[in-house]
Order: C-alpha cells, then structure tokens, then sequence
C-alpha cells in the first residue's frame, strides 16, 4: 500500500494560492464563484495519491459539511482546509480526526459550534445542541447498541436499545461553547466597496482551528463563553468549572472509546469501499482492527483502510457472481473514474462548476450534500424490490430514480467526447485508445480492462462490439472517426450497468 505512504500532490491550500483565489481582488473581492468545486474536481480528477484521496471522500461522506449550507467569508477556502484535513488524518488516528473536525472552522459554522454560548438565564439562551447530537448519532456511535460485527443489540422485549437520550445531547452540548474562529494575528485589509467601511480579514482564521479563548477573537468582551456548569453525559461527568480544552478532551475520549465506535464507524466504510452489504464475518474483522491494531493502539486508520481493502471478501473472486456483493459507483465517483483514466488535464483552473442538479447534470457534487445526513442513508434500501424482500440495503439508489438516471445518459455523452460546458477547461487524453480503435475487438477488450477491471460480460461485450462495428472504421482511416468510435465506447461502457455495479 505505497500510496498510503505518500502526502497530497497538492492541496486546497496549495490549488487556492496558484490561482490566487486567497487574495482579495478588486473585481470580485473575494470567494470566486465556484472555486470550491474547481478545487476538488482537480483533486479528484488527476494526480496522484488516488487512495488517499478516494478514502478522503469516504470520510467525506460520513463527517459531512457542505458548502450548500455555508454563508461568511472565505467559505471556498474553509471547504479546501476542511478537504486538507481529511487528507492530512487518513492514515492517521480517528481520536485524532474526530478533535480536528471538530475544531475545524467550516465545521463549526456547518453545526454550529462556531459562535455557540453558555446557557444565559436572563436572555434564555441555551448552548445550541446541533453539533453534540451529529458527533454522536452520524459520526461516532450512532442511535443504537450495536455489537462488534454491526448487528444491533436487542433488549429483553427484542428492540434496539438506543445509546444516548436528549439529556445526553444537552448535557454534551455544553461542551461545545465558547468558540470562535481564531483571529489572532490577523491584519485586515480594506474592502474594494470603501465607502461601506466593509474590512475584509486574511483568509488563514478559516484555516486555523477553532479557538475558545477570547483573545484571539477580537472581540469586545474578554470573557469566556464557554459554560463552567456541570456536563454530564453517557454516564460520564465533567465536574462544574473545567476549562473548555480539559472539557473537549474529556467529551471527545468518550465518545473514541465506547464500544460502538468501531462497528459504526467501520461498517460505514466498507460500504463506501467495497460493497453495500458486508458480512457480518466482515465488519467484525475491520471492527476488531480498529479496536487493536495488532500493537496496542486503538483507532489506527491506516490500519482499518489497509484491513478493508485487502479482506478476503473483498478480494475473493466469489464476489463477482454474488448478487449480494457490490456496490452502486456514485456519479461522482464516474466521472472521477473517467479524469483518471483517460489523464484528465486543464490549464484553466478546473472550471468545471456545481454538477449536482439531478435532472441536467451529474445529480452530485462533492462537498455538496444536501443535508448533514449526506446524499443517501446508510440503510436505504428502494421499496418492493428484490433488495428490500431479501434484507439488503443499496444506499446510493436513494438519489437514482428516473429523472437522474436519464440526465446521466445525456451528461456522459457530453462528458466523455468533451462537449459539455462543464468540460470545456478540462481535456482527456484517449491516444491509445485510438490506436486500436479500428479493431472493435481490442478496443472493448482495453475498455473492459480500464474502466470495469475485465467484467464486462459475454453479452454487454458483444452487444458492444457489434455497436461497433456497424460503423467500420479502417486502420488507416482519419482520426477524427477514430476519436469519434473511442468516444461511442467509453460512453455506452459508463452507462451500462455492468459498469455502474461496481464488484
């Protein structure tokens, strides 16, 4: 696994300062439109360090934050540092990730922990409970017991037995205040709109972690707003007048060492990785992994991606004539397929846009989720059909219906031979592909091999070769109808569902 060995090529930080998109601007003053979906199109679609980056996105969807919800200054570049942070603690450790997430700025003002205050009795505010009730139902321990391989533990009347109450949110929640971004050290610069006195500040404060010290605020009062009361919570209490940082840690150890930690959290990315229906035999591996990575040491995320990865049920070739295995590619992970496969490139800055309209373009945009609940439920299985009757699950059918599916034919169409307008910064390069582009054969032979690692079955590949060939084109025939049968190819592949299933 030498890629998990390897930084980014280049971050949000590093794409964000090439361009100058971190700089004020007397045009457009700051926060380019669409800079954030240019940013990670170009991390998804080319250079190196694909592992990293695909398990990146996984975690993406599972501690969502979404530019769709986000609303202040330098958000753009907030969504990069929060895109630089997956990065940065992949391979890292989760009690390690889920303290960093929480501190980040695009995060904070996600959920609302940016900006949250103690309890005031005479206003009769309370701390707000957005973030204390997300950390614990969607990216830790989830609503119910669950036991190591994910099951659900039942109580003596066999139902599920929910892990944490409202007094559990509320108590939590206090832990959550007093913070703010960090200003500290910031020089301001006047806005091109002089006359409103509007100050524009350095980007770095949506860069650095959240702060619960006043001081580096820059604001009026120079009290704590964090609350000193009493905060108990999953049997666990933090006595009145612990700090915000002794509090933090004491919230966040608790929630890194409850036992439903590691099947939550492992199921989830098997899921996103491998198939949509792990075994039970298969989670408790990963879960077990998690829980001990063979040294002592809990948490070890290169260990739990490297162990998901290579399972035997994820490699074993039995998997490939099981109807239970596998998984549906989300649209977005197909067009990431196509930039990688055929050496996506641009030399205008990735101005590929927001694709996630469901009825004229992709139906998904990374770092886009609708809600904190992400673009599909884990346990989403469609109603009356075969994989609801024998108890499976298919989560990204929750954004497939008739209205998507269509709109995906006519994207790819446009996608792959370039037309579309979302492609016009960026180039693909299918070179070899037109070399052998006049022996139908060979070319849906190499396709199969690029882009469905050789599972095209007997009768997709002679449908598709007979498509072919319906149109000769000879071998020393012009390119542009060699391009043009490529382009007819790699299309009617990426629509057909033994491209779509993914095994």
């Amino acid at each position: 696994m030498l890629q998990m060995q390897m930084p980014n090529d280049q971050t949000a930080a590093g794409f964000f300062a090439a361009g100058r998109h971190d700089q004020i601007d007397e045009r457009r003053a700051y926060d380019w439109e669409g800079v954030s979906d240019a940013m990670i199109w170009s991390q998804l679609l080319s250079g190196g360090n694909g592992v990293r980056k695909r398990i990146a996105l996984a975690l993406s969807e599972l501690f969502v934050v979404s530019m769709e919800d986000l609303d202040f200054t330098w958000r753009s570049l907030a969504m990069g540092a929060y895109w630089d942070l997956l990065n940065e603690h992949v391979f890292g450790n989760y009690r390690d990730l889920l303290e960093a997430l929480t501190l980040n700025p695009a995060m904070g003002a996600y959920l609302n922990t940016q900006g949250n205050q103690k309890s005031d009795v005479k206003s009769g505010r309370s701390p707000d409970e957005n973030f204390a009730r997300e950390v614990m139902q969607l990216f830790s321990i989830g609503l119910h017991e669950l036991n190591t391989d994910g099951s659900l533990r039942l109580d003596a009347y066999g139902q599920p037995i929910e892990i944490f109450s409202n007094e559990d949110v509320v108590g939590l929640a206090k832990v959550f205040t007093g913070y703010n971004f960090d200003y500290s050290g910031l020089a301001s610069t006047p806005a091109p709109d002089a006359p409103t006195k509007r100050t524009i500040w350095d980007p770095d404060y949506v860069r650095r972690p959240m702060t619960a010290d006043p001081k580096k605020w820059i604001r009026p009062q120079s009290t704590s707003l964090h609350s000193a009361e009493e905060k108990r919570f999953l049997s666990v209490t933090i006595p009145a007048g612990t700090d915000a940082s002794q509090s933090l840690e004491i919230a966040l150890d608790t929630l890194f060492n409850h036992r439903n930690v590691a099947p939550f959290f492992c199921r989830q990315m098997i899921q996103r990785l491998v198939t949509s229906n792990p075994t039970a035999a298969y989670v408790q591996r990963i879960a077990q992994v998690f829980e001990n990575n063979g040294h002592g040491r809990r948490g070890d995320l290169r260990a739990v991606f490297q162990a998901i990865l290579l399972d035997t049920e994820a490699l074993s070739a039995a998997g490939l004539s099981d109807p239970r295995f596998g998984k549906v590619r989300e649209p977005m992970l197909r067009l990431a397929h196509l930039g990688r496969t055929f050496a996506a490139s641009s030399t205008e800055g990735w101005a590929i846009g927001d694709l996630s309209n469901p009825s004229t373009r992709l139906g998904q945009a990374p770092l886009r989720s609708p809600s904190v609940f992400n673009f599909y439920r884990p346990r989403y299985a469609p109603a009356r059909t075969n994989i609801s009757t024998n108890g499976m699950v298919a989560p990204e059918f929750q954004i497939i219906n008739e209205t998507s599916a269509a709109a995906y034919v006519n994207f790819m169409e446009k996608s792959v031979d370039g037309s579309g307008e979302w492609m016009t910064t960026v180039k693909l390069n299918y070179a070899e592909e037109v070399k052998v582009a006049h022996d139908a054969t060979a070319l849906i032979n190499r396709l199969s091999l690029l882009l469905t690692a050789d599972q095209l079955t007997s009768q997709t590949r002679q449908a598709l070769i007979s498509a072919l060939s319906d149109q000769p084109v000879p071998e020393g025939g012009d390119e542009k109808s060699k391009l043009r049968r490529v382009h007819t190819a790699v299309f009617l592949i990426m629509v057909s569902p033994d491209y779509i299933i993914q095994r």
